[in-house]
């Protein structure tokens, strides 16, 4: 049996060095139905998605309070049809008050290694064969600690020495699984504005080594054929070149509003208000009306079943542009947008693998319709898998707990200074194990108060103090994003037939929390020069004697 997420992180955050103690939450939510990831494939492919939230504090000693210092929100998309899966890393972020060296790196790598791996994939996704991990990399001084930018310690990386940094953690990933493993992998990115030649200059000023990444591919995968395309391609002609079926759509994503403005977009055509019908005295003309008011009512239902009938069929066809536009145009249109384009280099980053599944084929027949059922005790149906995409596997939490914990996450608390750190990260850790236990935990006012000022206050001076609006203590600035993307069209999805799961203490330590004691010799960072300063020779002028007569 493979080992779970959180003891891989763990294990890994044991080599650090230095002395320290790290405590780790992972919540992972049951799989569920999701019809956004491809909202404009014509059909749209099922789908099942899971979000992960990851978050680590440091302890220095072991009398030291818990500190929170990084955090990462995913989320993964199966499509069981194509035996394919869609990593998002949607936000990093940290504190800023880790000790040296920072886990961040270390636990990103991790995070990506365990996935990547087909040999420490959970269930179901070790019966994937296609396997992507998409990133867009955008500088921002904080994503999921609130003010934790205001903190003198935090130092976030500038926009070019991000890309960079991703660059580089990407390669080492792809690097260590070729070696281990037989996995085909490919990488792929783009600076949106920048063309092959100005990207690898930046980077490489930044610090990212391109001549020892051969493997990297300047531009996009949605061209290539070696690696099969998550959302599987349609055969018929109306739809071979719908852009649907490249772009896959993630929240807080550019290209995903990019392509919502693509499908939502007619050029030249314009549709003007409907005519009003005239109003007329006679009764007989007004039965005449209603009974052909009645017809067109019945026409139009006609005419929305006939739609849906050819929906069914595959003959719909694609929405707005997506037909028109390619995926190199698309990319090329990318480099224009505000987004792209406000001042600072932003970059997309894409890593494809390959491998064989170690699974026969009765065990990975999952794209079947009927497969997201439970099947009864018993069954002689052996060409079903054993293990249904929306079953939940033991250690997942149910979509509104992980939900509630990322709220208070981003509002309720902040990290703008060490005092409020601490409380701020004793008040979240508590409420994941209160979630957990079943218990609803509700901050004291007392509670709020300290993890918004830093200090603390006796019960009997809350009762002395000049009372202030709700509004102003209730919640914190919103953490930065881009606009919310359009969701007119979406289809709605069927109910899970599984019931969600339900989380327990013995769930909470043996799945959800962990920590890990370090004790390692610390390096000496060692700055090693390559390149020897040349001697430079300072000549002076002489000033030339006079002759004296």
């Amino acid at each position: 049996m493979s080992r779970n997420l959180r003891d891989t992180l763990l294990n890994a955050l044991s080599h650090l060095p230095g002395v320290r103690e790290f405590h780790l939450n992972v919540l992972i939510t049951a799989p569920r139905k999701n019809a956004s990831i491809f909202p404009f494939a014509r059909p749209k492919p099922r789908a099942y998605l899971q979000d992960i939230l990851i978050l680590l504090s440091e302890q220095s000693t072991p009398d030291a309070p818990h500190i929170f210092v990084t955090a990462i929100e995913a989320n993964i998309y199966n499509i069981p049809q194509t035996k394919s899966a869609i990593l998002y890393v949607s936000k990093v972020d940290s504190t800023g008050q880790a000790s040296a060296p920072s886990p961040t790196r270390c636990l990103v790598h991790a995070f990506l290694s365990y996935y990547v791996d087909p040999k420490t994939r959970p269930e179901p996704l070790d019966a994937v064969e296609n396997f992507w991990v998409h990133l867009f990399a955008r500088a921002q001084s904080q994503y999921l600690f609130p003010n934790s930018a205001e903190f003198e310690g935090k130092r976030p990386l500038s926009d070019v020495k991000l890309c960079s940094w991703w660059k580089r953690l990407f390669s080492d990933v792809e690097r260590e699984l070729t070696t281990k493993t037989t996995s085909k992998a490919r990488l792929y990115y783009v600076l949106p504005g920048y063309d092959e030649p100005e990207a690898i200059d930046a980077l490489k000023n930044a610090g990212a080594s391109y001549g020892s990444n051969s493997s990297w591919i300047y531009g996009h995968p949605y061209s290539q054929t070696e690696i099969p395309l998550p959302c599987p391609p349609d055969s018929s002609e109306v739809l071979a070149k719908n852009l649907g079926h490249y772009i896959p759509s993630f929240d807080d994503d550019p290209k995903s509003r990019f392509l919502d403005e693509i499908a939502y977009t007619t050029v030249g055509e314009v549709n003007s208000p409907r005519r009003k019908r005239k109003r007329t005295e006679s009764r007989e003309d007004v039965d005449v009306s209603i009974a052909t008011s009645t017809s067109i009512d019945r026409a139009k239902e006609g005419a929305e079943m006939d739609s849906k009938n050819k929906e069914d069929g595959k003959e719909q066809t694609p929405l707005g542009e997506l037909k028109k536009v390619s995926p190199d145009e698309f990319w090329e249109r990318m480099s224009f947008r505000q987004e792209c384009v406000a001042g600072a280099i932003t970059g997309f980053f894409t890593l494809g693998i390959a491998t064989t599944s170690t699974k026969s084929v009765s065990e990975t027949s999952m794209d079947r319709t009927d497969d997201d059922a439970p099947q009864p005790h018993g069954s002689s149906n052996t060409t079903r898998s054993a293990v249904s995409p929306l079953a939940p596997q033991p250690g997942q939490v149910s979509s509104p707990l992980k939900k509630r914990v990322i709220t208070n996450l981003t509002t309720n608390v902040e990290f703008s200074t060490v005092e409020r750190a601490i409380r701020a990260t004793e008040i979240i850790e508590g409420a994941i194990r209160g979630l957990c236990e079943g218990i609803k935990p509700v901050p004291t006012k007392e509670a709020v108060i300290v993890a918004r000022t830093g200090t603390g206050t006796r019960a009997g001076d809350l009762d002395r103090r000049t009372p202030e609006p709700d509004h102003e203590t209730s919640t914190l600035l919103a953490p930065p994003s881009t606009p919310p993307r359009r969701r007119v069209g979406f289809a709605d999805v069927s109910p899970n037939p599984f019931p969600e799961p339900e989380t327990s203490l013995e769930t909470y330590l043996s799945h959800i929390y962990g920590s890990v004691s370090v004790s390692n010799e610390k390096r000496e960072r060692v700055e090693a020069t390559t390149e020897t300063v040349p001697v430079v020779t300072v000549l002076t002028a002489r000033k030339k004697k006079k002759r004296i007569d």
